[in-house]
């Protein structure tokens, strides 16, 4: 990283995660111990799906999500990270200016010819403004920083953008086993606890079929760039496998009004 170039600093580290990092550190550590492993024989995931709330609501799911990569620091040496936007509206799909992101773990150097390989594909544009806040991309870098230890990352926060945009970049930026792609996403919000069983449900089965069309804002959060991966997961005959499927109220939450998570990967 150069002098010059900026860093994006964390933006929920002591709300959605501890900012100690010796703390931060014992908490991923005891959700992965908690985590079911990849099964014997399973190849390495192509890509992940996790949830991205506060560790104490979502950690267990995704911690789910993350223990499938297994022993994998030796092969993974990119990670490509999309997460929609919650709180800058945009159309396309915002690469940042930046050159590092950090957390209390480190700094996470930005793959910058990464992000300049995309740069002319439709949607695509620089926005760090989109970054700065955002914490569906943030919430996820302690898990990779834990398991993959140096790793160059290319971070996407993805607004209002069509499958076939999401598709684009993430076949330009497929590559082979040095990269992994992980969508941040979340599920149904604020139903009770059984309504959001059914509809959780229902938005796996889609998600097993691939079935990008049948996604919505109101099934999940990170719809479009879920939506994108499915699609490009199908053109390359990969299959999706679901690891765990749980709420808020399974948690750390009260059951009158949930949020769903969902754990996948894709291989």
């Amino acid at each position: 990283m150069q002098a010059t170039e900026t860093v994006r600093d964390p933006a929920v580290a002591g709300l959605f995660y501890p900012d100690d990092p010796a703390a931060l550190r014992r908490a991923v550590q005891a959700l992965m111990a908690d985590a079911t492993g990849p099964a014997a024989g399973r190849s390495l995931p192509k890509a992940l799906i996790a949830p991205h709330a506060g560790y104490r609501y979502s950690g267990p799911v995704a911690a789910s999500a993350y223990a499938a990569l297994g022993n994998a620091s030796d092969r993974i040496q990119r990670v490509v990270l999309l997460g929609p936007s919650h709180r800058v509206p945009f159309r396309g799909i915002a690469a940042t200016g930046a050159g590092a992101y950090r957390t209390p773990l480190g700094t996470i150097a930005v793959d910058r010819p990464a992000l300049a390989s995309i740069r002319e594909l439709p949607g695509v544009v620089t926005l760090d403004l989109a970054h700065g806040p955002e914490h569906s991309l943030e919430v996820h870098l302690p898990f990779l920083q834990l398991l993959l230890g140096n790793f160059n990352l290319v971070p996407l926060v993805v607004g209002d953008a069509g499958p076939e945009q999401v598709a684009a970049v993430l076949e330009r930026l497929w590559g082979g086993p040095e990269t992994l792609i992980v969508v941040s996403s979340d599920l149904s919000h604020y139903h009770d606890y059984r309504t959001a069983q059914t509809l959780d449900a229902e938005t796996c089965r889609a998600i097993e079929a691939m079935q990008d069309e049948s996604l919505t804002p109101e099934r999940a959060c990170g719809c479009r760039p879920l939506a994108g991966l499915l699609r490009a997961a199908r053109a390359h005959r990969l299959t999706v496998h679901t690891l765990d499927l749980r709420n808020s109220g399974d948690t750390a939450g009260p059951r009158s009004e949930v949020v769903g998570y969902g754990a996948w990967t894709i291989q």
